[in-house]
């Protein structure tokens, strides 16, 4: 074994694992979010083998171009080397914890005593060596393509061309064979998941609810979120023993993946449903665009009923049962056509009603649902008679809208809060109410994007890789570390990282958003009557209700 690990290292290039080291060493400073030792560990070994393949790039530039080469034995200059990585890379390694308690420290998390650094250097250590075998076999495939090419072409061509049909095959591979194989066990899995008929959620009694006896729509075609968002929201009871006054059943309607074969069915029979429920009889209406297994945030939704005295009503489309990242990378344009039809459908036979008989019309989504709510409606079909607002929060980086307003904005506002125009029709606010600004009047359409500086999922930029991005140029938002640096590509790879456990932070901060925060965007979108001593109360109710749930988990 320590001859086999001896002649691993011993076949390592001198640059390839200075700049290994140093890729792991930087690798272990905070970023957007706290990780585990799992985690890190896995971000480290990556970071170390990205370093790794720039060092072999450069020594074989060095190489091509003729440069002297150095005159140290290779030997001892490889034991200095390894030697002075594996200093630094403990004092980094000692300085884990402090970095990542940066965070918690901001977010009100217990601090950690220690980042596990055995344990994260051997996960890393492990990825590494499996990530360098992965190299190696590409490029022995590479060399061994290019050698039965040499005899029929000549050795740069043959080079060139080994080289593209090595990436072609391992691409095919990946795509076609693992990442597919993946796909279908994770398609099979949440489909399995999603028809799953919960004990605990049973059909409602109420004929006037979606799922019932006598809906249009099949309680088991809802699929799992589905089930929930009908029947775990607040009553009419339980609103008005809140408010110490009567108040409305709010209507909820929903349409699952199995209950219509198209996306077009689903949406005519979404309105149908609305139609039944007395939908449009309600003061607001609330067209929301789910993530992508279906799920809508009850923070959002809960919160709005309690404000409004559960006079809303709102409606959904599952156009997925995958997770939203699997959902944007397989099946991208189904959000979008399933939001684009039941906008559609809603806004034709909304307007078609007498303007002072009909609901407000809002717009609503989160995160995948947040970017396809924003495509949801074209401006140019809708300026003649707008919907009134929509409130779209942890807007995904992709977002084209969000992308080009918080570009356009106010050059004196931070990319994380940006401040539009003249905010009479989109603003941004954060855990930090910021929607009142001073002389701003709304207009007819009132926009609010609520979004933390901490959330990876809006604010990751591929463009980290060579730039710093806005987002990280002080004034910094206030649950993002001062500690954190922007690092050429390492950044990127951090927030990529950042990204896939985005929804494992605690509420109101990362990608987790929390019902005090949607109450003042709400409040600031739809305009309730209601006086700030009610809004904090509400608050302090939402608030007690998180805190019973966190003390039951």
């Amino acid at each position: 074994m320590k001859r086999l690990l001896g002649g691993f290292i011993g076949s390592l290039s001198v640059v390839g694992i200075a700049a290994g080291f140093a890729f792991f060493a930087a690798s272990l400073t905070p970023s957007l979010m706290p990780r585990s030792f799992i985690v890190q560990g896995a971000l480290s070994g990556i970071s170390a083998a990205v370093g790794y393949f720039f060092g072999v790039v450069l020594t074989w530039l060095w190489q091509y171009l003729e440069l002297p080469a150095a005159r140290t034995r290779l030997l001892t200059l490889k034991s200095v080397v390894f030697a002075g990585g594996l200093l630094v890379s403990v004092g980094f390694l000692w300085r884990a914890a402090a970095w990542q308690n940066s965070i918690r420290e901001l977010w009100h998390m217990p601090p950690l005593d220690t980042a596990e650094p055995t344990k994260l250097a051997a996960v890393a250590a492990v990825v590494f060596v499996v990530a360098i075998l992965v190299g190696r076999l590409f490029e022995l495939t590479v060399s061994s393509i290019s050698k039965l090419l040499n005899r029929f072409v000549p050795r740069r061509v043959s080079n060139v061309v080994g080289g593209l049909l090595a990436v072609l095959l391992f691409w095919s591979v990946v795509e076609g064979v693992l990442l597919r194989g993946a796909l279908h066990l994770a398609d099979s899995s949440f489909r399995k998941v999603d028809a799953l008929v919960e004990d605990d959620v049973p059909v409602p009694a109420d004929v006037m609810h979606t799922g019932s006896a006598a809906s249009l729509v099949s309680w088991d075609g809802l699929g799992r979120q589905g089930r929930h968002f009908i029947a775990s929201g607040p009553t009419a009871a339980d609103i008005g023993a809140f408010w110490k006054s009567a108040a409305k059943e709010p209507v909820r309607v929903y349409v699952g993946l199995n209950n219509a074969d198209t996306i077009e069915a689903r949406a005519k029979l979404a309105l149908e449903e609305m139609k039944r429920v007395g939908a449009f009889d309600r003061s607001l209406l609330v067209i929301i665009a789910p993530t992508g297994t279906g799920w809508i945030d009850p923070a959002a939704l809960d919160t709005l009923e309690y404000l409004h005295h559960g006079d809303v009503a709102s409606v959904g489309l599952q156009y997925s049962y995958l997770t939203s990242w699997l959902s944007l990378l397989v099946e991208p344009e189904y959000g979008a056509d399933s939001a684009r039809a039941l906008f559609r459908e809603v806004y034709r036979y909304w307007t078609s009603l007498p303007r002072d008989k009909r609901p407000k019309l809002y717009l609503h989504g989160l995160s995948l649902g947040a970017l396809n709510s924003q495509i949801s409606a074209d401006i140019f079909d809708i300026v003649a008679d707008p919907f009134q607002g929509a409130l779209w929060s942890g807007p995904p980086f992709e977002s084209a809208t969000w992308r080009a307003v918080t570009a356009a904005r106010d050059p004196q506002s931070p990319a994380w809060l940006p401040r539009f125009r003249d905010g009479s029709i989109i603003r941004f606010t954060n855990q930090n109410n910021a929607l009142d600004i001073p002389g701003a009047i709304w207009g007819p359409i009132r926009i609010v994007y609520l979004q933390y500086a901490s959330d990876p999922v809006t604010f990751f930029d591929a463009h980290s890789f060579y730039r710093e991005p806005d987002w990280m140029k002080a004034p910094r938002g206030p649950d993002v570390t001062p500690s954190l640096t922007w690092l050429p590509a390492l950044t990127m790879l951090q927030l990529l990282f950042d990204m896939a456990i985005a929804t494992t932070s605690p509420i109101g901060y990362g990608h987790v958003y929390a019902p005090q925060h949607y109450i003042d965007a709400w409040v600031a979108v739809t305009n309730p009557a209601i006086t700030a001593g009610q809004v904090d109360e509400l608050k302090r109710f939402f608030e007690a209700k998180e805190e019973a749930n966190a003390s039951q988990d």
